[in-house]
């Protein structure tokens, strides 16, 4: 199923790109918080990568790049996690999010569980291979495919419903 939806492309600027982006940091700090409260639920329901998914697909590679960068570095700010060493490769799967959605979104001015499933299994496929370069192993390269197909699931299910739903205007 696949329907149109008012896509954006927001500038730096202009200051609804900083307001939707700030939301959006927002939304990527207070979930991870939720997920956190089960064992290894941020590895099971990649929260932090939620939002972004939704500000890049919706309002732009700008939006998504800001909400990419600042989400993992105010978790790591204020909460601890993910930790030091995890930072390197969610920033690297973020943007790669951020780019990927925002590229998909405007090439295609339309939005489906497809597209979105593509979306997420191409920074998922992209940053897991650089991760596994990154720590010189496979099996920690590939954890999200391991661990995270529920956080995965929830991004291209959630992730539409709130593109077409909630984000209407």
């Amino acid at each position: 199923m696949q329907t149109s939806v008012k896509l954006y492309s927001l500038g730096y600027q202009e200051m609804r790109a900083y307001l939707w982006a700030t939301l959006f940091v927002v939304g990527n700090v207070a979930l991870p918080q939720l997920c956190h409260l089960m064992p290894q639920g941020g590895l099971i329901w990649l929260p932090i990568y939620f939002f972004t998914l939704v500000g890049a697909y919706k309002y732009g590679w700008k939006v998504g790049l800001l909400t990419a960068v600042l989400s993992p570095l105010a978790n790591h700010v204020l909460f601890g996690m993910p930790p030091a060493a995890m930072l390197p490769g969610i920033l690297v799967k973020s943007t790669l999010l951020a780019v990927i959605a925002a590229y998909v979104a405007h090439r295609t001015q339309r939005v489906s569980l497809l597209l979105l499933m593509g979306v997420v299994l191409g920074y998922q496929v992209v940053g897991c291979g650089i991760e596994a370069l990154m720590h010189g192993s496979l099996y920690a390269g590939v954890q999200d495919f391991r661990l995270g197909l529920p956080g995965m699931l929830l991004q291209v299910l959630g992730g539409y419903w709130v593109i077409k739903h909630v984000l209407r205007s």
